[in-house]
């Protein structure tokens, strides 16, 4: 085995730990299908969101783990539920009026309001492969409409009506005594209405594959359950796709952990090995509460991406899987620093560190050099003080900080200089609040001032941080942290804020010269 294998067996990162998890599945032998085949669901009932983003990308990190650690194929389905009922019209969309006469349609059936695809589901799926392929998955789109009617699920159809009684066990099990008595696994597709069916079984007949119901209006129906005139309520549906598909491994969230059970037997009673399973966290609002679709608290795809990289929200997504985690605007800045980071320290590291490191996995083990000379937290503070509108007054202080660098040479940071603005505009500049400085600091400050206006040192951060520190010593700051406290509060505004030496090289020493004056006289303002 290669070194880096070798180091991947005992990696401790959690893509290494479910895929050697994975492997055991297989070891005695390969999957007969030739591949392991990894899932995400989708139901299309709404746009795409961070939600999905993050279980595409978590289980495109165990899968290239998977594929370091094993020589066997590896798939990955997306697969839309676009057979659903459509159970209420969604409020960000056109055509209200028009979507509520098809109620309880399939979404694949109901109009496109935006007139551009086929059905509602058709729109919906193009916008998930639409989002799925600008961040560069590799993946096989299946919808269930045409799984359903094209005969793919049809074997499993008809084992779900020879099984039906053991079916029904688990999921009675799992219901409350009203509901019992109307349950069926089975979803009959009226054939006059079109509509999705939620009424009892009069009788399933194993023999001939058929289900025979009354409709709301007291009709008797008989149907056979292939070929799309029947579909598997939600919970029996994930499990029998597992049995269809031969699902190795699906992760969803925790608010699915209390089925995993009922999933799991719905596929053994249909005669296949359920697949490995991983259960993540839910996302928080800013208030520490569940993000949801529906409330729409928390942040979307989009909004992370007006302030920062992909590559920072996969990052994001890495980290601690198994813990709920704040998803709100001030863990940005955070996530493309540590991103960053985690870097400029890969090329330097040895195959195990290399491994661990969160960006092998973001990047399928190739990840790029990071050219963000200047830190996004520096930026945002440069875009403070310097009162930018825009990335090219940035740049006339990036250059002098670092002449070597360009929007063209230096792409990513060139990005997160214009992310910088508009995050600084957006969020930090509504919250500033400075004040006067005592007379201790006033005095520090005014010795910092003058050690400036005599410094020849260049603009090595490291040396103006010495120096900066040099100052809070004199001045008998203890801790020497609230001499930086100071600093932040009195001239940017905020009580944290970046190492000072780098910021006095990125913005200037005449120029921070005459920001500590400014601070001194009370004049800096928002």
């Amino acid at each position: 085995m290669s070194e880096l294998r070798d180091a991947a067996m005992t990696s401790k990162a959690w893509p290494f730990e479910e895929a050697r998890r994975l492997l055991k599945r297989y070891e005695k032998a390969p999957p007969e299908k030739g591949y392991v085949l990894f899932e995400t669901g989708y139901g299309p009932s709404g746009l795409p969101h961070i939600g999905t983003f993050g279980e595409v990308a978590r289980t495109t990190m165990i899968r290239r783990a998977f594929e370091a650690i094993s020589d066997i194929p590896t798939k990955l389905i997306c697969f839309s539920d676009d057979m659903d009922g459509m159970r209420k019209v969604p409020e960000n969309v056109p055509q209200q009026e028009v979507l509520r006469e098809h109620l309880q349609k399939p979404l694949t059936a109901v109009p496109d309001p935006f007139g551009t695809h086929e059905s509602f589901g058709h729109h919906n799926n193009a916008m998930l492969r639409r989002f799925l392929d600008t961040f560069g998955f590799e993946y096989e789109f299946i919808s269930a409409t045409e799984f359903y009617k094209s005969g793919q699920f049809d074997e499993i159809l008809l084992r779900a009506a020879e099984r039906y009684d053991d079916l029904m066990a688990i999921m009675l099990k799992s219901l409350r005594e009203e509901r019992q008595q109307t349950y069926s696994i089975f979803l009959p597709i009226h054939p006059e209405t079109g509509r999705v069916l939620y009424v009892p079984m009069k009788n399933v007949d194993a023999v001939k594959g058929e289900i025979t119901f009354d409709d709301e209006d007291g009709r008797e129906w008989t149907l056979p359950v292939t070929g799309g005139n029947v579909k598997l309520q939600w919970k029996p549906d994930f499990g029998a796709r597992w049995a269809a598909l031969g699902v190795d491994f699906e992760m969803y969230g925790k608010d699915h952990s209390t089925n995993t059970p009922i999933y799991d037997g719905i596929c053994r009673t249909l005669g296949v090995r359920p697949p490995e399973h991983f259960t993540y966290e839910l996302f928080l609002d800013e208030n520490g509460e569940k993000i949801s679709k529906s409330k729409g608290n928390g942040l979307s795809i989009d909004e992370w991406l007006t302030y920062a990289s992909t590559e920072s929200l996969s990052y994001f997504m890495y980290q601690k899987p198994k813990t709920a985690k704040r998803l709100w605007w001030d863990v940005i800045p955070k996530a493309v620093d540590e991103y960053h980071q985690q870097l400029r320290a890969f090329p330097d590291q040895d195959a195990a560190a290399q491994i661990n490191n969160p960006v092998w996995h973001i990047h399928g083990g190739t990840p790029p050099e990071s050219r963000m000379v200047v830190p996004f937290a520096m930026l945002l503070n440069l875009a403070s003080v310097s009162h930018a509108e825009d990335k090219d007054t940035m740049w006339g202080f990036i250059r002098r900080y670092a002449p070597e660098a360009s929007p063209e040479t230096h792409p990513d940071l060139d990005a997160a200089a214009g992310f910088a603005v508009r995050y600084y505009n957006d969020f930090v500049k509504p919250t500033k609040t400075f004040r006067a400085p005592d007379a201790k600091e006033r005095a520090a400050l005014e010795d910092l001032a003058a050690r400036l206006r005599d410094w020849d040192g260049g603009l090595d951060p490291e040396e103006l941080q010495s120096m900066v520190f040099a100052v809070g010593k004199a001045h008998e700051f203890e801790p020497l942290r609230d001499w930086f406290k100071a600093l932040y509060e009195v001239l940017l505004g905020a009580s944290q804020g970046p190492r000072f030496g780098g910021f006095i090289a990125l913005y200037g020493v005449q120029e921070t010269i005459a920001l500590i004056e400014a601070g001194l006289k009370g004049e800096l303002s928002i």
